[in-house]
């Protein structure tokens, strides 16, 4: 957390207060994240002007005019916020100044973001993004046969094999597929894997829709909550009858990550 639809959230509403503005300055506050801030980040993006976001997976990707590239990862708690921060705001990492004044800080409780500049294009070891090449049915169908003893719910959270895929949407696709989380991969029929690939985007796409999900400490850019929180089917639901068939929701660990499933409408 954040997942694809919370960043994916970021980036559109951080696009229109940053993209062809300048950095006049940049302060950096605590380099104490999953990776210590540069020494030299602050010089590497001051002076220059943002040309555009893009998004890969849970990585935010902002383009600068000297062919460098502004990357960030939230981690688990991070959040780019429009705007300065309150007195005795706690966890500023940075703070960045545009010309004409706009400003934007990056806050990170739990410290597992990542922010540094990349002389070029970063060098990701990512598999596809839903929301720009798809998750192809029968890509789906091979990758199973390939990784046939990994968990089915593992598998699709490997950010090598699908981009920007997390725990919470992991979850909320295998209910919509009918698909226990803690199947092997391998034990999938086709017709299953086909299923399943279709729902990823679907699930995605509704998410994105309603803004993400807001549960503890994700907001967008201008500081607002998502709203697909109140859509879960399976997620956070342990006890709660299903909205299918009102069995109660199980929860489970996989591969140390929760997992929640119904036992009457997964197999």
């Amino acid at each position: 957390m954040p997942e694809l639809p919370e960043v994916e959230t970021v980036r559109r509403t951080l696009l229109p207060h940053v993209r062809g503005r300048r950095i006049a300055r940049v302060e950096v506050h605590d380099r104490r994240l999953r990776e210590p801030v540069p020494e030299s980040f602050a010089s590497r993006l001051e002076g220059h002007r943002v040309v555009g976001v893009r998004r890969r997976g849970k990585f935010l990707l902002a383009d600068l005019d000297d062919g460098g590239v502004w990357l960030v990862h939230l981690g688990m708690s991070g959040r780019l916020c429009v705007g300065t921060p309150l007195p005795g705001t706690p966890h500023v990492h940075v703070q960045i100044l545009f010309e004409g004044g706009e400003k934007l800080y990056f806050q990170d409780p739990r410290r597992f973001g990542v922010m540094r500049v990349e002389a070029g294009e970063p060098e990701l070891a990512l598999g596809p993004d839903p929301l720009v090449e798809g998750v192809d049915g029968e890509m789906l169908w091979a990758l199973t046969r390939r990784c046939g003893r990994q968990r089915i719910k593992t598998l699709l959270m490997d950010q090598r094999r699908i981009a920007g895929l997390g725990n919470i949407y992991a979850n909320e696709a295998l209910f919509r597929a009918r698909i226990r989380p803690g199947r092997r991969a391998g034990r999938l029929r086709r017709a299953e894997a086909m299923a399943l690939a279709a729902v990823i985007g679907e699930t995605l796409e509704e998410a994105l829709a309603a803004g993400g999900s807001s549960l503890l400490d994700y907001r967008d850019a201008d500081g607002r909550e998502g709203g697909f929180q109140r859509r879960f089917r399976v997620y956070d639901r342990a006890g709660l009858p299903c909205v299918t068939c009102a069995t109660p929701i199980r929860h489970q660990v996989t591969a140390g990550r929760s997992s929640y499933y119904c036992p009457t409408c997964q197999r």
